[in-house]
């Protein structure tokens, strides 16, 4: 601190004061200082050297590029406490203290860079989110139409699967039809077992959404980012509804804590979303028709303006959001509108160029990755789920059609499935559970009767196809063997 608050004339003049005077006290007494900066600065004087000493780099950077690599490893979990012992074997001398700053400025660097985000582009009709919380002895069923923002929310007892699917139920009728799929976490209830990373779901659940008409599906695990919209649900059903309840005694039962929810649901419902720029309810009439026309009147956008690029890559202008480069985080650029088009500059060049969206909408332009999507990678991580994948890409689609069956024991029936290879061998068994997939029979039962049948079997083709014979050769003969005059008739 002191070489940055003391300048070059600065110290010439507390030289000079020490030298007229001869001793510290007093030289600081006429430069408004203290008595040590002026031994500092004669000191330095007397060395010959200029300004502040270099500061020597932190011991911590010999074993930098492995604490780097641990916290990578870890995914920014592991402790500086852990890593000591690791850090000492691998020559570091110092001490914990100095350990931690590195760990935690190696921690901040890699989560920055671990994930990039961009916000969700939901689609009209398309995901509803729905998730569970518990407070002050209550369950609260949450869920999100993700499009309309519409809310939902009631009490239960449990989190039993019969009450989910009870209040999923209920929601459908008061959204007043069915969404495409609905996203959920990974709740116990809901599946029959994890395999390799998928989930299977339980078989009353896949009977339910095959009568309602919706696709199950669920987040990774752990993953609460990717259902964050339900998360912030939940979190302001607790502070906004459920806490000043129990601060005045809470409700008698169940039917008067649902007949509040339903008051509540309602009033936000019916309130202007800030996320959105748009009331929910409206905007719920839209979405029952499964349409998404544009806003007929769009806010005016101004010109101008300044605006600093959040952490998702994005800029809000006139309550909508345009996406811009990485690179741009964190920096201010100026925002103005040409026309139909709204222009992103920095440092006088443009960086981006979008079409005006309506509020609530996102424009990444250039910006869009149509190969980013949701990886849910097929990840064996037992000896049977290893051998099973391991015969090729037709066992992760067995694997993931019989999940999506709800199959039981699915584990079970892939291992024994395994088992098959060492009597009738790996090509026979990859042909039996194609046949197997084709017909939606995914028993180990079922692929052994396949395998015991054989060669035998019939293949079922569809009605029309062309039906290729080998004929026979026959000798071919050039046209002029059938010139008229080659059999005597006068041309």
């Amino acid at each position: 601190m002191e070489a940055r608050m003391k300048s070059a004339r600065d110290e010439m003049d507390i030289i000079d004061a020490y030298q007229t005077v001869g001793t510290y006290r007093g030289a600081a007494a006429l430069c408004g200082t203290t008595h040590k900066t002026v031994k500092r600065v004669v000191t330095r004087q007397a060395r010959g050297q200029v300004g502040r000493r270099a500061t020597p780099p932190p011991k911590a950077a010999a074993v930098a590029r492995l604490i780097e690599e641990r916290v990578r490893q870890t995914d920014g979990r592991i402790s500086a406490k852990r890593l000591l012992p690791v850090a000492q074997a691998a020559g570091y001398t110092g001490a914990l203290r100095s350990l931690q700053r590195t760990v935690k400025e190696a921690k901040a660097a890699w989560k920055l860079s671990r994930r990039s985000y961009r916000p969700w582009l939901p689609i009209p009709g398309e995901h509803l989110v729905i998730d569970w919380a518990s407070e002050g002895g209550w369950e609260i069923f949450c869920a999100v139409l993700a499009w309309s923002r519409v809310r939902f929310v009631r009490f239960a007892r449990d989190q039993r699967r019969e009450t989910t699917l009870r209040l999923l139920g209920e929601c459908f009728e008061a959204l007043g039809g069915v969404p495409a799929v609905v996203l959920t976490d990974r709740m116990a209830c809901l599946r029959a077992g994890i395999v390799a990373n998928v989930v299977v779901p339980h078989p009353e659940y896949v009977q339910f959404a095959a009568r309602c008409g919706f696709r199950p599906d669920f987040c990774e695990g752990a993953d609460p980012e990717s259902k964050g919209v339900v998360e912030a649900l939940a979190g302001y059903a607790q502070r906004d509804l459920l806490a000043p309840a129990l601060m005045t005694g809470g409700w008698a039962d169940l039917v008067s804590a649902n007949a509040a929810a339903i008051v509540w649901c309602a009033e936000v419902n019916g309130r202007m979303h800030s996320e959105i720029a748009a009331v929910p309810e409206e905007r719920l009439v839209i979405e029952r028709d499964v349409l998404r026309p544009l806003p007929s009147l769009q806010p005016a956008l101004p010109r101008g303006a300044t605006r600093k690029v959040d952490r998702l890559g994005m800029v809000r202008f006139g309550s909508g959001r345009y996406a811009v480069a990485h690179e741009l985080v964190g920096k201010l650029v100026e925002v103005m509108t040409e026309a139909e088009a709204v222009v992103v500059r920095f440092q006088d060049a443009e960086v981006a160029r979008h079409g005006a969206v309506a509020p609530g909408e996102v424009a990444l332009g250039c910006f869009a990755d149509g190969a980013r999507r949701p990886a849910r990678g097929v990840r064996p991580r037992t000896a049977a789920e290893v051998a099973f994948l391991g015969l090729g890409a037709v066992a992760e689609a067995f694997l993931r059609a019989a999940a999506a069956a709800g199959t039981l024991r699915l584990e079970a029936e892939l291992a024994q499935i395994a088992t098959f290879e060492a009597a009738w061998g790996r090509p026979a068994l990859v042909r039996a559970l194609e046949r197997a997939l084709r017909f939606r029979r995914f028993k180990a039962a079922d692929v052994r009767g396949i395998l015991g049948a054989g060669a035998g079997v019939p293949t079922p083709a569809a009605a029309g196809t062309q039906l290729l014979l080998g004929l026979p050769p026959v000798p071919e003969r050039e046209l002029s063997a059938y010139a008229l005059a080659d059999v005597g008739v006068e041309s």
